[in-house]
């Protein structure tokens, strides 16, 4: 491998400061409810309305700020991503099998009750970020999804988010940010049903309110800034290439770019590209920074090499721009998800095509995918058996209780032993 660019390394971390102001924040609002919740939501958003929750009426006059157009193109977006979540759905089938005579085992899949969707604000109003999490939920039958998003700062909601949230389903939607938001659907403050599941992205105090609440209630996945990789062959467009590690870049001044070349020749095209369309991104202000940081430039001497190097880095995005693409698809392993060939790009996930956006991110690829129907669904497990094969089992079994010194499940198995076993002669 050769180096054309390197850039600093991203993880998931816990910032000691961040980590111990969180958790204030979070006793306080366990402690004192949606008192503390109207102290932080005015300190921190100068927002304190006479209810953080919408109406019917509000959420009427939200959706009619709305152009007819973003109406349509959110129709489009969301009826994209609930056809394949229903899809999605649809493999995740119940089993029971006859594991040995007389011993039935099997599972089902039963859906959370309630879930707290974040739909995260800030520099950018993600609204698109609604459908990923609130659709997903509610295919696989979240009887309750209730749905936080930050207010702009002072003076109320983003309609766009709004219409987006009653679009997919939003039972009750809460114009609230940051941990407050992430307290309220936790603690099931405010006549909230307490969420069993916690999904969305956010900013890291969002992050960290979310590992923290781990444990009293489910979480998606711990997310950090977004990040991209591109493993380009000399078959590949620099220009477009440039193009779609840019488009990650805008993100956040932390946001991860990787771009890995079959060649020196087209990485060094690429890197000029890279320059050149900077100078006149609009909003060079923040790629730039996470360019220069944490932009990653790589020729690899072969495609295994290539492969290897993407695995390593285990890529919230990975963009295929290669003539082979079935030797890639068929070997690449640690991914969020993937985009195969110069026809689609990161934005098209993000945004309209169906597949979800809630990533993993900081090499957690490695070890999860992302939001998905399956997210919301419980996969548990039964067994039953007629009195012959409890029998059958139940001699082994309380034999290996003896060995583990487990008297009492030992005695569990024997009185069904004796139970169903022949009457003595």
């Amino acid at each position: 491998m050769k180096v054309i660019k390197e850039g600093g390394h991203r993880l998931f971390e816990t910032d000691p400061v961040t980590v111990s102001y969180v958790a204030e924040l979070l006793q306080q609002l366990r402690a004192r409810g949606m008192d503390a919740v109207r102290e932080f939501s005015a300190k921190f958003d100068d927002w304190s309305p006479a209810s953080f929750e919408l109406s019917a009426k509000q959420i009427d006059e939200a959706v009619a700020q709305c152009s007819d157009e973003l109406v349509r193109d959110t129709e489009f977006c969301q009826g994209n991503v609930r056809r394949f979540a229903e899809a999605q759905l649809r493999t995740l089938t119940p089993l029971e099998v006859e594991s040995r005579p007389g011993a039935w085992l099997g599972h089902k899949h039963i859906p959370v009750r309630c879930v707290g969707s974040y739909v995260p604000g800030g520099r950018y109003p993600m609204f698109g970020s609604a459908q990923m999490s609130i659709i997903p939920a509610k295919v696989a039958g979240v009887k309750t999804v209730v749905a936080c998003t930050p207010p702009v700062k002072g003076s109320g909601y983003y309609p766009a988010t709004i219409n987006a949230m009653k679009q997919a389903g939003a039972d009750r939607i809460f114009v609230l940010g940051g941990v407050p938001a992430m307290a309220l659907m936790a603690f099931g403050l405010d006549g909230v049903e307490p969420a069993d599941i916690l999904c969305g992205a956010g900013n890291k105090f969002v992050a960290e309110a979310k590992r923290q609440l781990f444990g009293q209630c489910g979480i998606d996945l711990l997310a950090g800034p977004t990040e991209i990789a591109v493993v380009a062959d000399d078959s590949a467009d620099p220009a477009l290439v440039a193009c779609d590690l840019l488009g990650q870049a805008e993100h956040d001044p932390n946001s991860g770019q990787l771009c890995v070349c079959l060649s020196e020749k087209f990485a060094r095209e690429t890197l000029r590209e890279v320059e050149k369309q900077l100078a006149v991104l609009p909003t060079r202000d923040i790629a730039q920074l996470s360019w220069r940081d944490y932009g990653k430039l790589y020729v690899a001497e072969s495609r295994d090499e290539a492969i290897a190097i993407s695995d390593d880095y285990a890529p919230e995005h990975l963009e295929l721009h290669v003539s082979d693409v079935d030797y890639y698809f068929s070997r690449l392993t640690n991914y969020g998800s993937l985009f195969i060939g110069e026809e689609t790009t990161v934005a098209y996930g993000d945004k309209s095509i169906g597949t979800n956006h809630i990533l993993p991110t900081s090499r957690s690829a490695r070890y999860t995918g992302g939001v998905w129907v399956g997210k919301f669904l419980k996969t548990v497990t039964y067994q039953r058996m007629t009195p012959a094969a409890s029998v059958a089992v139940g001699e082994v079994t309380a034999r290996q209780c003896d060995v583990e010194r487990m008297l009492a499940h030992a005695i569990t198995a024997r009185v069904r032993v004796q139970r169903y076993g022949d009457p003595p002669r």
